[in-house]
């Protein structure tokens, strides 16, 4: 029970390093409500804590390590999406002209024009939450082989192994939808103003590909 109720915690407070920061800071800067963006928070956490669980149970059943290739290339996975949705942010911010962002829409053979934030999206509510769930996954591939080896050295079975990175991704997840939630309120706030807006989404887009750079660099002097 020790075990668990401190993974919980470490895991909340795994949700708050700055590359997790930047990945989902780039992600709640478009919603206008606390409430969704702490919902793409959750689904973030989602990803993570499934590649997180799925393959520490494969190398604590095992009695593995992780590879170091293959946590440099999860490492620089991340470094890449890092600087991919940084630029994303920042091409979304330049595209914003006076009357704010611009979306087309397509009803069957009929295709227009949204001015401003939209009040739908045609392709579901569950593909909304499609990339922080995917971007939360490539997290979890990245920090799971260091969880691993981390339980496997300090806990004495395979069960308490386990539930303890399940109950640290649990952590995550709610420590991502906090975090979120608290980010979307601002920005809530702020989306009546699009210059203000876009400057968030803009300073985002900067500190998310900087960050995607120096933490890959490293990454890819160790691998080449």
């Amino acid at each position: 029970m020790t075990s668990s109720g401190l993974g919980s915690l470490l895991g909340m407070r795994h949700a708050l390093e700055p590359d997790h920061l930047a990945a989902v800071s780039t992600l709640v800067t478009g919603e206008r409500s606390s409430c969704k963006a702490a919902f793409l928070g959750v689904c973030w956490g989602l990803g993570h804590t499934l590649t997180l669980v799925a393959v520490g149970t494969v190398l604590v059943i095992l009695r593995a390590e992780m590879p170091a290739r293959a946590s440099d290339a999860f490492e620089l996975s991340v470094a890449l999406m890092l600087v991919g949705l940084g630029l994303r942010a920042i091409y979304l911010a330049a595209r914003e002209g006076a009357a704010g962002p611009a979306h087309v829409h397509h009803h069957g053979s009929r295709v227009h024009l949204h001015p401003g934030t939209p009040a739908h999206i045609h392709i579901g509510t569950w593909t909304l939450a499609r990339r922080p769930l995917l971007v939360g996954a490539i997290h979890g591939l990245a920090g799971s082989g260091a969880l691993t080896t981390l339980v496997v050295a300090t806990l004495p079975s395979t069960a308490a192994r386990l539930t303890y990175m399940a109950v640290f991704g649990l952590g995550s997840t709610l420590g991502m939808a906090a975090l979120s939630g608290l980010l979307g309120w601002p920005l809530a706030h702020a989306g009546s103003h699009r210059a203000i807006g876009r400057g968030v989404s803009l300073a985002v887009g900067c500190v998310s590909t900087a960050l995607g750079l120096v933490w890959g660099y490293p990454v890819i002097g160790r691998m080449f």
